[in-house]
């Protein structure tokens, strides 16, 4: 039985990209004083953490199926 936390769809693997890059939007504009805004935050996501969040995420729902 797949992983909830896990779900295969292209949608969900979107959704689930989509709140990392929220997520670092948030964790960035803290540090900064200020709102860093989306663009910002998706460039520096995307080039510095995607890879890496990408093989997680791989090895954690291989694990988990």
């Amino acid at each position: 039985m797949p992983d909830p936390a896990f779900p295969s769809s292209p949608y969900a693997e979107f959704q689930a990209e989509l709140a990392e890059i929220h997520r670092h939007k948030w964790l960035t504009s803290e540090k900064a004083g200020r709102d860093v805004g989306f663009e910002k935050a998706l460039t520096e996501w995307a080039g510095k953490h995607r890879q890496m969040w990408r093989k997680e995420r791989n090895r954690r729902s291989q694990k988990s199926s």
